[in-house]
């Protein structure tokens, strides 16, 4: 992991916040855009920066797991268990509010996201602030995630007060967001930790549900989207469909399937996907990024199998190619 940050650029983040600025900060997952999570003005400002609707949460990033009980009203023996397994990591955790949150940071909801990120300077950041960091996607609403302070830089500019650079990030798709505020634990957004991963500690099936009472980031229908049109196709059907967008006039960015290594396909861009799921999620954000950039204005790309990170990417890549302008 490159890591460029300093001590000093650490401290002088720490002070943005506590000034009420807002701070681009790297994680695990993607970058964030931060702002101290207990002052309800710096938080409505990462609202209008980003373009996010006020009723979508924000996570609160904070430092370590025992400082959970700081942040919500009480910790159920599930979430407990999460927690001390998974964190730092790529999961959030959805509990009622506690009196330090703000509903500016929760869209108004008596419940909160909570997660202690899995990275040096994330970390670092937290301790020297020594409170918790709301911080969505340091990006435009709906638009791709952050995977380099250069992608910050090129889609927010000014309107973020520093940039900590920390590389890039190391799992490239957002944390898994569980509902543990009451009943059995369900997946609200897929992510960083595998369901797998989630029913090997607690023993028992997590549920996926298609929609939720619950609100959290990641739910709306088009997000993560590229400017150019994601079209999603069965796996062998990639080349065809690209070939035939390409006739048609389009200029085709292809995700071509590690098991089509080596095909030639006539479009105007070819992203060959590594054959590890894991590869495959550290890129994603770039592989939509690099494809814009060269002037595609259709991605032909396909679901992997829904398991382990393939259910994160699966559903990255739906809601990228999710309908334009639905509220």
């Amino acid at each position: 992991m490159s890591v460029t940050a300093t001590n000093s650029d650490i401290e002088r983040a720490a002070d943005v916040l506590r000034a009420g600025g807002l701070v681009a900060l790297p994680t695990e997952t993607v970058y964030g855009l931060g702002a101290d999570a207990e002052d309800p003005t710096a938080v409505a400002r990462i609202f209008q920066v980003k373009g996010r609707p006020p009723s979508h949460p924000l996570i609160v990033h904070i430092g370590a797991a025992h400082q959970l009980d700081d942040w919500v009203e009480e910790v159920p023996a599930t979430a407990r268990l999460l927690a001390e397994h998974f964190w730092p990591g790529p999961l959030t955790l959805v509990l009622r509010r506690g009196p330090r949150v703000p509903l500016e940071a929760t869209g108004g909801l008596e419940t909160v996201a909570v997660r202690v990120p899995d990275h040096p300077v994330a970390l670092a950041l937290l301790s020297a602030f020594g409170g918790g960091v709301t911080a969505p996607s340091a990006n435009r609403f709906g638009s791709v995630s952050p995977t380099t302070a250069g992608h910050v830089r090129a889609e927010l500019g000014d309107a973020v007060d520093f940039v900590l650079d920390g590389g890039s990030c190391q799992v490239g798709v957002e944390s898994t967001i569980v509902d543990v505020t009451g009943g059995a634990p369900a997946i609200l957004r897929p992510g960083g930790v595998t369901r797998e991963d989630l029913e090997a500690v607690l023993g028992s099936p997590v549920g996926v549900p298609a929609s939720s009472g619950v609100r959290v980031p990641g739910q709306h229908p088009s997000h993560y989207a590229p400017h150019a049109r994601v079209v999603l196709v069965e796996p062998e059907r990639v080349v065809a469909e690209a070939e035939l967008a390409q006739e048609q006039g389009h200029r085709v960015g292809v995700f071509l399937p590690a098991s089509f290594s080596g095909t030639e396909v006539k479009a105007h861009a070819v992203v060959p996907l590594p054959g590890a799921l894991e590869a495959y999620a550290q890129g994603l954000y770039g592989y939509l990024r690099e494809l814009d950039q060269q002037g595609c204005d259709v991605i032909v790309a396909s679901l992997p199998a829904e398991e382990g990170l393939g259910l994160a990417i699966a559903n990255r890549l739906r809601r990228a190619a999710g309908p334009r302008g639905v509220a």
